[in-house]
């Protein structure tokens, strides 16, 4: 569903400034955080929370292997993470 394309200027500092409508229909606040890329060679924002990043970065870990565990309590996961710190340190 697209929408009617507005027109914004780029500013000093390379700010631009989102229009109104667009803003309200998208519930942008002050504060959001924006994804900015390139697709089919044209600048594109897609809202994005912080739990979003957090996640991704979670899954690639997952995907390369990056994992401990299983533990069978907190405790026993504390002091794996603890001796890991610990070998880190050393070196």
């Amino acid at each position: 569903m697209a929408s009617a394309m507005e027109l914004v200027s780029v500013k000093n500092k390379f700010q631009i400034v989102i229009p109104q409508r667009i803003r309200e229909e998208l519930h942008l606040d002050v504060g959001d955080l924006l994804e900015a890329s390139i697709v089919d060679g044209k600048l594109t924002f897609t809202p994005k929370s912080v739990v979003d990043r957090h996640i991704a970065e979670g899954l690639d870990d997952l995907k390369q292997g990056r994992t401990h565990g299983p533990y069978k309590t907190a405790k026993s996961a504390i002091s794996a993470l603890d001796a890991k710190i610990a070998k880190a340190r050393k070196r």
